[in-house]
């Protein structure tokens, strides 16, 4: 059966050489679901391998517009609707200067599975563009995002395909989006998701991600007999994830001491909370660098510039920044340090070999498809209220939202008692995702 799976992989690597991200997710989920195909070769038979690592669709577009110095900018657009098995397309739309199709597909991919351990009625697709929005006017970021979605508007709808967020992407863009689509439609719809409460958004929703991982987490160390509770915490980033972390960790009586910029990390030993945690904000929403502002306000912290916080030696540990943030030597250094828990919170923060790396000297890893499902399954709560014209009050969602995270851990761990493996939740949470996506795909035929 490896040579099945091998074949798979040589395949994708074929018809995908200059796309390493793709492949590494790829490699990493199908490596995992052997054990699956080896219970069900109707699987391999009929074909589900060869469709599962292709999209359904996939688009590219350019997105003219107009700066503040009325000169004409060109970006690449993209949206790659990957698996509708389980239902509309929901993915994020990512805008940063690294996009292109390989991070979208390896996005796409990983959202398929996500978005199915949820339980919900979810596809998998993701989208973006090559724009930067560092630094632009909200003039110049309305105008770009206009362009994008009057491109964009053709392929997506309520029962089709709903976009949301993602780097870059935030409240503010969605809303200039959703608002060109609505111009163009004439239809005040439920097709976009992360929207401002004031049109149609979801309370909770901006912490939904950083709070389902703490959730997990939390799930997580329980099962291997800890408590979070005392723990410190080394969080990566400082984006809505991180921020969402650090305050569900700080209620839950854990000790957030690294965040982490582009300009490098800082350590906080008297711990990353209240006021703190409202100036991290304040100094993101600026569009200013975060670590070095950080360090000069409170003099008890240390900024160590351009580089990331896995040298700290912390009880747990939250990559929420981007992919591939965890490398091989990263690993080791935790392990030194005598890591015991990685809890994945960005989409696919750390190399596979790293992960390998990690749970041969013993730690436990929460992976980042089963740990950070709390957005998306928010905005899945966000498309009921949209549909059923309804408003969730915060405190339910944040308790659906609780509910969901518990239950996707309950799956990854009875993924791993069915299959014989052990701890190791990354394999189970692959496992878990993609049987109930191969069960739809089998009653729905060759499409």
């Amino acid at each position: 059966m490896k040579t099945i799976v091998q074949k798979y992989i040589d395949i994708a690597k074929e018809k995908n050489p200059h796309e390493p991200e793709f492949l590494q997710t790829i490699e990493e989920v199908l490596t995992s679901i052997e054990p699956v195909l080896e219970s069900h070769p109707e699987y391999v038979e009929a074909g589900l391998l060869d469709r599962l690592i292709e999209p359904e669709r996939g688009v590219q577009f350019r997105v003219p517009w107009v700066d503040d110095q009325g000169k004409v900018q060109v970006n690449r657009g993209y949206r790659f609707e990957f698996n509708s098995a389980l239902g509309p397309y929901k993915g994020g739309i990512r805008f940063a200067p690294n996009v292109y199709p390989g991070i979208l597909k390896f996005l796409g991919f990983e959202q398929t599975f996500k978005n199915s351990l949820t339980g919900l009625p979810i596809g998998g697709g993701k989208g973006g563009s090559d724009f930067d929005p560092t630094g632009k006017s909200d003039g110049e970021i309305m105008r770009f995002c206009q362009s994008f979605a009057t491109e964009l508007f053709r392929h997506i709808g309520p029962d089709t395909d709903v976009p949301a967020g993602d780097l870059g992407c935030g409240t503010k863009e969605i809303g200039y989006m959703m608002g060109q689509h609505k111009r163009i439609t004439n239809r005040y719809d439920g097709t976009w998701t992360g929207k401002g409460t004031a049109n149609g958004g979801l309370a909770g929703r901006n912490e939904a991600t950083g709070f389902g991982i703490v959730f997990f987490a939390r799930e997580m160390l329980k099962h291997f007999g800890e408590d979070i509770k005392g723990k410190t915490v080394a969080l990566s980033g400082f984006g809505n994830v991180t921020w969402g972390a650090a305050t569900k960790l700080e209620e839950l009586g854990a000790k957030v001491i690294t965040i982490s910029g582009p300009d490098g990390y800082i350590l906080d030993e008297d711990g990353v909370t209240g006021d703190k945690v409202s100036y991290l904000v304040e100094l993101r929403n600026s569009g200013k660098n975060i670590c070095s502002p950080y360090a000069e306000k409170y003099p008890n912290a240390k900024f160590f510039e351009g580089k990331k916080p896995w040298e700290v030696k912390a009880d747990l540990y939250i990559p929420c920044a981007t992919q591939n943030e965890i490398l091989l030597d990263d690993a080791k250094t935790m392990v030194e340090n005598g890591c015991k828990f990685l809890c994945e919170g960005s989409n696919m923060p750390t190399a596979n070999d790293a992960i390998a790396f990690l749970q041969e000297n013993g730690v436990k890893v929460g992976p980042s498809k089963a740990a950070n499902a709390g957005g998306v399954a928010c905005s899945c709560l966000e498309m009921s209220q949209n549909a059923e014209h309804i408003v969730f009050s915060k405190e339910n969602v944040y308790e659906q939202l609780e509910g969901i995270i518990v239950n996707i851990f309950n799956l990854c761990v009875d993924a791993c008692e069915r299959y014989d493996l052990g701890d190791n939740l990354v394999a189970g949470a692959n496992i878990a995702g993609f049987e109930r996506v191969a069960e739809a795909m089998m009653l729905q035929g060759v499409v």
